[in-house]
């Protein structure tokens, strides 16, 4: 079982689906898909949360271990990216997909790291802007090289 303080520790929303189960300790999930049979990937996870989310049963054997090691070690693994930035992309991703499932994990996730409700309505905003103007850009057929020709200067400071 994992106490109060481990769930603010590593807040959970693996991948796409794991919004239903609880906040994971990174090592235990990495350790357990490593284990050859789904079974005993299982086994690792009801020993880690004290039961197992019915979504993983429902995961076949090859995808199982790929799922939790990119959680582990890309989720809420010690990366370059602060936990709640990570949720926030993740989020903002989520809402273009469109995935519930993710949506209600990485909002949890995030405020669990941290994020105020404006962060998460920016981040969301930031998300529809980039459709907007992908929508635009390629509905409209406009030119990239023209595009990068106008626009790289004021990247750029020149």
């Amino acid at each position: 079982m994992f106490t109060k303080t481990s769930r603010h520790r590593a807040p959970l929303a693996i991948a796409a689906a794991i919004a239903a189960s609880a906040l994971l300790a990174p090592a235990t999930v990495a350790t357990a898909a490593e284990d050859a049979t789904k079974e005993g990937i299982l086994a690792g996870v009801a020993e880690m949360l004290g039961f197992v989310p019915a979504f993983l049963t429902q995961m076949p054997k090859a995808t199982l271990p790929i799922g939790l090691a990119g959680y582990t070690h890309l989720e809420v693994g010690d990366t370059a990216l602060p936990a709640k930035t990570k949720y926030l992309i993740s989020l903002a991703v989520a809402a273009q997909i469109p995935c519930q499932y993710c949506v209600w994990a990485d909002t949890m996730g995030a405020k669990a790291a941290g994020a105020t409700d404006e962060e998460i309505g920016e981040a969301v905003g930031v998300a529809a802007m980039t459709r907007f103007w992908s929508t635009n850009f390629n509905g409209l057929q406009v030119d990239l090289d023209t595009y990068k020709a106008e626009l790289g200067p004021l990247y750029s400071g020149q």
